[in-house]
């Protein structure tokens, strides 16, 4: 699995948090399991192979970070999304951002502009041509204005 695979995955993970009321941990001890992937791999692809240990820390780090720091997060994305309400912002979108904010935030092993342009590929599956444009704008405005100073 590549790491680009993993922050989908992660992504998608973020995603479930935002509906249901497990907990995070309890959710990734359930999602990352072999057996886990086995039966979403013949729903989806993108889980034909379960992640290896630095694979699923990666995932553990990314989902639960993104858990923690929701509310700073989403702040972010209302401060930058002119125009939109919170609300309006489609859950799956709002999920490939938060992942690629707390990258770029607390990450630092991982450059800004690959975080930013894998969540743009991301958003292309599953988003239509505009929301991926707003996602790619919102993201280019935080980093240009909360990062690069």
């Amino acid at each position: 699995m590549v790491r680009n695979t993993a922050r989908e995955i992660a992504i998608h993970l973020s995603y479930e948090l935002s509906f249901t009321d497990r907990t995070v941990d309890a959710l990734l001890d359930d999602r990352l399991t072999a057996e886990s992937f086995a039966a979403l791999a013949l729903e989806d692809e993108l889980y034909a192979e379960a992640p290896n240990a630095k694979q699923a820390d990666y995932i553990r780090r990314l989902v639960k970070g993104v858990n923690e720091h929701a509310y700073e997060l989403d702040g972010y994305i209302a401060k930058y999304a002119k125009g939109w309400n919170f609300a309006r912002i489609p859950l799956v979108a709002s999920a490939i951002m938060r992942v690629a904010m707390y990258e770029i935030m607390y990450m630092p092993d991982i450059p800004n502009g690959a975080s930013i342009n894998e969540a743009v590929e991301i958003a292309k599956k599953y988003e239509t041509p505009e929301t991926v444009k707003f996602i790619n704008g919102i993201l280019g405005s935080f980093v240009r204005q909360e990062i690069s100073q």
